[in-house]
């Protein structure tokens, strides 16, 4: 499926606009019946599990830090980064993403937990990602011009956005650049900063400033923390070999849940058979736009304990069928969302994550250049301007 007209007008089993219709509510039932069932136990087991995590990740950080910080050699300097990125990794996932999506708002106690509350604890601002992942990624998912999503800078993931001679570059600018620096380049995306640099939105000085304080509101408290306070301390305290250890542990770590991160999101909704839509594209039921959210989502195989680092977005499908449910309710949801995609005709990717690594990139790949139906515009002198 590669538009929103696909899914009224191509099916060869409901020929007709009524029929297909009636399998769009049906599904749409479908679909509401497994998240009713699922809010209605959504409580205090939850708001449980991720205060665990939470202090789970937070003694990480201490033993991290430590290790990194007091011991002798290079085998307490791995276990120091390894309990770093932990850390980080839990931060921006199992806890952080499921917390901003609003999963704990309405459960009673959860204050501490609440989206409009959270600090972060990565270099992307809140609020900035609330409006762009919550209200345009979900929204209408890879929707040219309503998702954001669809191109990251210079890196376009859907023929429905035009070629440009920058994509050309796509591949080694995603492998070597953007991947290896995902949260702090996220920033840059949500806060709307690349969009300015890029001259793809057009702002007076007022408001650009405006944007370069809000990413900044970011990037200076969280960089100050990770890379100056705790190499100056370790340096105070234990002398410049601490101090050493202390900022290479940090950078290593910090690269390690970029990449982990970018790998995970990078899956969810790139591939040759994932739907994309062009600009315009609207749902025309509640049961389509489950069907859009269905077939433009990719679900990957992994073990829990990797599932649990990537906070559930392993189970994309899931994600965004449900996204303010907590994690634990999106993995129990699984085998009966499988379910009702199989028996209303709903394609239900899953894979393992090694082969939707390799599609993703594939992709990537293959729209690095003009595809053959665009190869005129891209040669007009109005489109080959990177």
């Amino acid at each position: 499926m590669q538009a929103a007209t696909d899914l009224r007008d191509s099916s060869p089993s409901l020929p007709s606009q009524t029929a297909e219709q009636d399998r769009f509510r049906s599904f749409g039932r479908a679909i509401d019946e497994i998240h009713d069932r699922l809010r209605a136990k959504v409580g205090q087991d939850d708001l449980r599990y991720v205060r665990n995590f939470h202090r789970f990740s937070k003694s990480m950080e201490a033993t991290g830090r430590l290790l990194l910080a007091l011991g002798p050699g290079p085998l307490s300097f791995g276990a120091g980064v390894l309990a770093l990125w932990v850390h980080k990794q839990l931060q921006v996932s199992e806890i952080g993403h499921t917390v901003l999506h609003g999963a704990f708002n309405k459960i009673e106690g959860a204050e501490d937990f609440h989206s409009s509350t959270w600090d972060w604890r990565i270099p992307i601002e809140e609020k900035s990602w609330i409006r762009g992942h919550n209200g345009g990624h979900h929204g209408l998912t890879n929707v040219v011009e309503d998702d954001p999503d669809v191109q990251y800078g210079p890196v376009r993931l859907t023929a429905d956005v035009p070629h440009r001679t920058c994509h050309y570059f796509q591949v080694p600018f995603m492998l070597f650049i953007l991947i290896p620096n995902f949260t702090f380049l996220m920033n840059l995306h949500f806060t709307g900063l690349s969009d300015i640099y890029r001259g793809k939105t057009k702002v007076t000085r007022a408001e650009s400033w405006a944007v370069h304080r809000l990413a900044l509101s970011k990037y200076l408290p969280y960089y100050a923390r990770e890379m100056l306070l705790f190499p100056v301390l370790a340096l105070a305290l234990l002398g410049p070999w601490a101090a050493l250890r202390m900022a290479a542990g940090n950078f290593l770590a910090e690269r390690m849940r970029d990449i982990y991160s970018a790998v995970t999101i990078f899956c969810g909704h790139v591939g040759g058979r994932t739907a994309h839509f062009p600009a315009g594209s609207r749902p025309t039921c509640k049961g389509e736009r489950h069907v859009m959210q269905v077939e433009a989502s990719n679900n990957f195989r992994v073990p829990h304990v990797l599932s649990v680092f990537c906070g559930a977005l392993d189970l994309q499908i899931e994600h965004h069928l449900f996204p303010t449910m907590p994690t634990q309710r999106l993995r129990e949801a699984v085998p009966e969302v499988r379910a009702a995609c199989k028996a209303h005709g709903v394609e239900y990717r899953e894979q393992s994550w090694p082969r939707t690594m390799l599609n993703a990139l594939v992709h990537v790949a293959r729209l690095s250049v003009p595809q053959p139906n665009e190869r005129s515009v891209a040669a007009s002198p109005s489109t080959v301007h990177g």
